[in-house]
């Protein structure tokens, strides 16, 4: 996992977002995101949680670290304040070739449409770059605000899982939305010959 990947994506991107930019996660992100995560805790609470200490933080950055997982940042344009991050997670490969994500907004930029205009580059960028076919995002019905973005990006309902996740104490229901390629007119990417089934 590397910056060149992102920025080897954004150049001369007729689609790139003026008002936001994306890269990889950091160890010198520690200070800034801890505090984002402090703010947030409320618009975050019940839906997922982030790292809170600076252990949590770096058990984090060694889980994205890993190949089959990446954690992006959302900055804005100009300032590069961390505005929010989408995580992929247990990406799969061979005749998969797909990833799941989650993400998250942080105050005080939330709601100003950042969370939104990044995580519609980073789905180009999983199929362009990473040369992914699909994308999963597990919603838990309450979360008003996230079933709106995945919307507003492209996604799709595909079904309801029953106490698919253990967040806050609990076994959560959520429902299941995905986007491919083909929904936003990118070329499907067959899998490599000499790619591993999983």
């Amino acid at each position: 996992m590397n910056d060149a990947a992102i920025d080897a994506f954004q150049a001369d991107r007729p689609d790139t977002s003026r008002r936001v930019t994306l890269r990889h996660l950091a160890a010198h992100d520690q200070d800034e995101v801890l505090d984002l995560v402090s703010a947030s805790t409320e618009l975050h609470h019940p839906w997922m949680s982030l790292p809170s200490t600076p252990d949590q933080f770096q058990a984090y950055l060694a889980r994205y670290a890993k190949p089959d997982e990446e954690s992006v940042l959302i900055c804005v344009r100009g300032s590069g304040a961390i505005a929010g991050v989408v995580n992929l997670n247990s990406i799969i490969r061979g005749r998969f070739q797909s990833g799941s994500i989650a993400y998250a907004a942080f105050l005080p930029t939330a709601g100003q449409g950042y969370l939104t205009e990044g995580l519609t580059l980073v789905v180009r960028y999983a199929f362009e770059q990473l040369r992914l076919h699909r994308l999963e995002a597990q919603i838990q019905p309450g979360n008003h605000a996230s079933l709106k973005l995945v919307r507003r990006v492209g996604f799709r309902q595909e079904g309801y899982s029953p106490e698919l996740l253990y967040i806050d104490g609990a076994w959560r229901d959520h429902e299941r939305w995905a986007i491919t390629t083909s929904m936003i007119d990118i070329p499907p990417t067959p899998p490599h010959a000499t790619l591993p089934e999983r």
